[in-house]
């Protein structure tokens, strides 16, 4: 058989690769001008990412236990104490009714504050058509601060759906139902109760009221009492009762002088020498809503005495009129 040719490339390696190597004019074919849109290439398909490994979630009770011991560590290093407190859902009810995580920082309640003094003209536009509720020998006369906008505007006493006072009167019994603020005036026939205020003047709330004006009020109000005698006379409101014993005593009434209740009768109302020995003097709390410094149910707690009282004297007021009668 005939063997193929050496040539002299075949004997020498470097001219073989020179032989191999692309011409001039074919390299220059890559940069020759070409209006045909090149082919796309075809997408290479991605590989499919592989799957995350899942942690076993086996429980540390179902672990062994030294499976347990990491699990724990590890949840003690990611969540310190305090942290651990405060993802914690259970919750410790405060002395205040409210409820506290434990691990958390309190947060204080937002009291309500007035706007401070406003003088009269403030109010200047309004028509105060709120009136006394009064009759001769009344069981009780409640006296209140001043009426607010609502009252002077529609003429009814505690007239704002925030003020307690139609509740707690009903809740205390001084009323046998609840009464609404349209009724003020038939107190006196129904219950035997009465109503007037010791300043007249409305405004939004009583800390638009100054001292002095409400110091002004006492004199009129022991003569409003000196004239319709009734057996006692309810300070509805601490700041109303300050201003009185303020007047009486010439001086602010001291912290361990002050008590919600039955007063003593030397502080009796609208007393006259010789003739009359006064109201008997009972300090309850204020109703406004605007007022949070007690908790319902110790408001209700000092009107009960109150109430208890002005019921007993109104079943023996009927049943001695009962009596004369027969």
């Amino acid at each position: 058989m005939d063997r193929p040719e050496r040539t002299l490339v075949d004997h020498d390696p470097d001219l073989a690769r020179l032989s191999k190597a692309p011409s001039f004019d074919h390299a220059l074919e890559q940069y020759k001008y070409n209006d045909t849109p090149p082919r796309p290439n075809p997408v290479q398909q991605q590989p499919s990412p592989r799957p995350k490994r899942k942690r076993d979630l086996t429980s540390a009770t179902e672990a062994s236990p030294n499976k347990q011991r990491r699990i724990s560590s590890r949840g003690a290093d990611r969540f310190p104490t305090s942290h651990r407190h405060q993802h914690s859902s259970t919750s410790i009810q405060e002395p205040n009714g409210t409820k506290h995580v434990p691990g958390t920082p309190r947060t204080k309640k937002l009291k309500r504050t007035s706007a401070g003094y406003a003088p009269p003209s403030k109010y200047s536009y309004l028509e105060n058509r709120l009136t006394d509720s009064l009759a001769p020998n009344l069981i009780c006369l409640f006296v209140g601060l001043n009426p607010g906008i609502r009252t002077a505007t529609t003429g009814h006493a505690y007239n704002h759906p925030s003020n307690l006072f139609w509740k707690l009167l009903h809740k205390s019994a001084c009323t046998p139902r609840l009464c609404r603020a349209e009724e003020d005036g038939d107190m006196p026939r129904l219950y035997r109760l009465g109503l007037t205020n010791i300043v007249t003047r409305p405004t939004k709330d009583g800390g638009e009221l100054s001292k002095a004006e409400m110091d002004a009020g006492v004199a009129g109000l022991e003569a409003k009492v000196a004239s319709q005698t009734p057996e006692a006379v309810a300070i509805v409101g601490k700041s109303i009762w300050e201003s009185i014993w303020r007047v009486r005593h010439g001086a602010n009434i001291k912290k361990d002088q002050f008590r919600y209740g039955w007063q003593d009768d030397s502080e009796n109302m609208g007393a006259v020498t010789d003739h009359w020995p006064g109201a008997r003097v009972f300090v309850a709390t204020t109703t406004s809503g605007l007022a949070a410094g007690m908790r319902p149910h110790e408001k209700e707690d000092v009107w009960r005495k109150l109430g208890e009282w002005v019921e007993k004297r109104r079943r023996e007021r009927t049943d001695a009129e009962e009596r004369l009668i027969e």
